[in-house]
């Protein structure tokens, strides 16, 4: 008996619960609204970006909210199954693809739910590849995720973007290493 168990040969899911799993599908109900009024919260941050800073010109970013991770040392990720995982959280969370506009009939910010009826699928969020070689390099990297006032969308309901950062070259077997960071950027309206 091989006792060689590394936790990236172990499965989890046995077949029939997988064969399970593919039978269920989520669907919202047809009774949920897709737009309301936005939060007090959303509101104060919506008006503040354009109090503070000239929309057609905004010089930096205050509302960024980048979170900066590496794997451990001998550690590998996939980012096929990075980007599937992703896929399915911002599909999940409604809050990961909601718009901010704001309705002149009504005079009100309102956020809607931005559905696949609304946009491709593809559009909720984005994945940046880019490389670094030096420190320098990669902390002018990690700079302009926090102060780029040009990374979201809110009308879009783009609030989430992901960027992977590799170490001299973008991988040719789509694994992420311990060298390499994952930045995960959300706006902190949402």
């Amino acid at each position: 008996m091989d006792v060689d168990s590394s936790i990236n040969k172990v499965c989890l899911i046995l077949p029939e619960e997988a064969e399970e799993m593919e039978l269920v599908v989520f669907h919202r109900l047809d009774n949920i609204v897709n737009e309301a009024p936005a939060s007090f919260a959303q509101a104060r941050i919506w008006l503040d970006e354009r109090i503070r800073f000239d929309p057609d010109k905004p010089q930096i970013a205050i509302y960024n909210m980048p979170f900066v991770y590496r794997l451990q040392p001998d550690h590998t990720l996939s980012t096929k199954q990075l980007h599937h995982a992703l896929h399915l959280t911002v599909n999940k969370h409604l809050s990961l693809h909601t718009s901010l506009h704001f309705d002149i009939d009504k005079n009100l910010l309102m956020q809607r739910v931005t559905t696949h009826d609304h946009k491709n699928n593809n559009n909720m969020f984005s994945i940046i590849e880019t490389t670094y070689e030096t420190d320098e390099q990669l902390n002018k990297i990690l700079h302009d995720e926090i102060r780029n006032p040009h990374l979201f969308d809110l009308d879009q309901g783009l609030i989430f973007r992901c960027h992977l950062v590799y170490h001299k070259r973008i991988s040719s077997n789509d694994l992420l290493s311990d060298k390499d960071v994952v930045i995960f950027n959300f706006h902190h309206a949402q």
